[in-house]
């Protein structure tokens, strides 16, 4: 991919300390509730112990927290700051997705919609290894995707809180430049506010866009043979699945 990933956007560098005001974590308790559920009901072992790579701000693991024993992993130093203010009992450790190995397995790996951050064939296929890697044998591995290419649609979306004197709002404009590729884009314009000043920055993030079979094909070739989409409770408001299964016990 053009850029390295969660480190180069302003996003997750220079306005990661803003992130809360972006992406709320209270806006991700169902969510989390849906991910803690489908876990449990894949694993064919009991699930504990949960890593979760590109974990961004720590917004699905300050809900997740009191079900599981969380390990969380992420490219970006700034964005584990941020998590480990959120999550302090939570382990935190810098890795890449793509080829972080840890020397250690778990009941369970979630990839949330870090993954969509893959934006190539090869590089998708390195991040399911990963989190296959570090699965034990009949933990699940769950992977959610902003997108699937059945899913996709040009769309605007805007959004952002305030706390105190401080204040973030967003407008996000989501394209696909190119349909015969593996990526779309998105285009962030931000305004930010401290005390009495305003200042503005811009940002474009490349992700991938994967059809469903590809992304099923892909996870059963790691060895999770019962890969299979799977929606959310409301799929008219969340139309991409997520795509779930359990490691196989050889």
């Amino acid at each position: 991919m053009s850029r390295d990933h969660r480190t180069s956007y302003l996003m997750y560098s220079e306005l990661a300390s803003w992130f809360h005001l972006l992406t709320s974590p209270e806006d991700y308790r169902d969510e989390a509730d849906f991910y803690c559920r489908i876990l449990e009901e894949t694993a064919r072992i009991p699930v504990n112990k949960v890593l979760e790579m590109g974990s961004g701000g720590g917004n699905n693991a300050s809900h997740m927290k009191s079900r599981f024993t969380l390990t969380l992993a992420d490219l970006s130093s700034d964005m584990l700051a941020v998590s480990q203010k959120l999550n302090p009992e939570c382990e935190h450790i810098k890795g890449d997705m793509r080829n972080m190995r840890l020397g250690r397995t778990f009941d369970a790996v979630v990839v949330h919609d870090a993954i969509s951050y893959m934006t190539t064939v090869d590089e998708l296929e390195a991040a399911v290894r990963t989190a296959v890697v570090h699965c034990r044998r009949g933990g699940a591995v769950l992977l959610c995707p902003d997108y699937v290419r059945e899913s996709f649609c040009e769309s605007t979306g805007h959004g952002g809180h305030s706390e105190g004197d401080r204040g973030l709002r967003y407008l996000e404009w989501t394209l696909d430049p190119d349909p015969q590729d593996t990526c779309y884009v998105v285009h962030y314009a931000y305004m930010l506010k401290e005390g009495h000043e305003i200042f503005h920055r811009t940002d474009v993030h490349e992700l991938g866009l994967f059809a469903t079979n590809l992304w099923v094909s892909t996870i059963r070739r790691a060895g999770i043979s019962d890969a299979k989409p799977v929606n959310y409770p409301r799929p008219d408001v969340y139309p991409t699945p997520v795509f779930v299964g359990s490691l196989d016990a050889t």
